[in-house]
């Protein structure tokens, strides 16, 4: 570990942002911290990795877009679709996806907590599924209070039952683990923290069959958390393409302009897409909180066994994260 790394882990904490899901709790799950979320139980304890810290110093550099490391992303995408493929929210594979992302946000100095979400019988995509439990798996800095300015960011971990889900959502998943590797230990405008949903793809055709895992994050909000959430952003689809779409589920969102000047200051090719409301921007939204959505170009091999890796570009991958990091760094 360098010098710099060291004084990283051994001073205070300073803000960070905020990606999460809420979801119920199981038997022996940790209780609520003050003013955050409930039902929360907190992993494993991990080996160190010889990375940075999550926790900024008040020194610290401001994170940056040449901060990303798009190599990190594309092994997301791989081992993901490529190694676990079908990730059904219900499945063994999914809490194996589950526990390979924790550890991979504790490499990077994150205190993980897992946070279990009830999921109701359904068709997923013309396939019978089951009830039961999915995860959300929740990333935060050490020190990190709820009750303060944060920013939320997140992407689903689930596929529907018969796609391995590289571009739908590993390319998220990929892009989300990207970031939260290049804000360890750098300041970022607000404090952050992130989030891999579970249980985000449909089991019905309303509504209300589908983002459970962000859905029951937002309603397990203590009153001040939900006060402290000062913008949310889904990555869905974000690995095809060479313009980045940028949508909100109205005409306009101050989280979509503020995505858009980003990617305007970045000089990253961005385009708005009002009216979107299939992504996990939608459970915040829904319930009075400024949320959109980055990705959803259209592609071949959505919900589909053609959803392989080989569809995802590691150009646009990187388009899309040097966008949020200019959105999360201070100005």
């Amino acid at each position: 570990m360098t010098a710099p790394a060291r004084l990283r882990r051994l001073a205070a904490a300073a803000p960070v942002v905020l990606v999460v899901a809420a979801c119920s709790a199981e038997p022996g799950e940790s209780p609520a911290r003050p003013g955050g979320e409930a039902g929360t139980t907190r992993a494993a304890p991990l080996p160190p990795s010889g990375t940075a810290t999550a926790e900024p110093t008040p020194e610290a550099r401001p994170v940056r877009p040449g901060d990303l490391r798009t190599g990190t992303a594309v092994r997301v995408v791989r081992h993901l679709a490529g190694v676990v493929g079908p990730r059904e929210a219900t499945t063994p594979a999914h809490e194996r996806a589950a526990g390979w992302v924790a550890r991979a946000f504790a490499r990077h100095g994150y205190d993980v907590t897992r946070q279990r979400v009830a999921v109701p019988a359904g068709e997923s995509w013309g396939v019978p599924v089951p009830a039961g439990r999915s995860t959300n798996v929740v990333a935060t800095p050490p020190g990190f209070d709820p009750t303060r300015p944060h920013l939320v960011v997140g992407a689903h971990l689930d596929t529907v039952p018969q796609a391995p889900g590289a571009e739908d959502n590993a390319s998220g998943v990929g892009v989300v683990l990207a970031v939260a590797e290049a804000a360890a230990g750098r300041r970022t405008r607000l404090p952050v923290v992130f989030v891999a949903f579970g249980a985000e793809e449909p089991r019905g055709p309303t509504d209300d069959d589908h983002h459970y895992g962000s859905r029951t994050y937002v309603d397990r909000l203590a009153p001040t958390a939900r006060e402290a959430v000062r913008g949310m952003v889904s990555l869905d689809r974000v690995g095809v393409g060479d313009t980045v779409p940028v949508g909100s589920a109205a005409d306009s969102d101050p989280v979509q302009r503020s995505l858009l000047a980003a990617a305007r200051r970045a000089g990253v090719p961005a385009v708005p897409d009002p009216g979107q409301r299939s992504s996990d921007h939608w459970s915040f939204v829904r319930s009075g909180l400024p949320g959109a959505r980055l990705g959803s170009t259209p592609y071949a091999g959505y919900h589909s066994a053609g959803d392989v890796p080989a569809v995802v570009r590691p150009a646009q991958l990187g388009r899309v994260g040097r966008l949020l990091l200019e959105w999360l760094a201070p100005r």
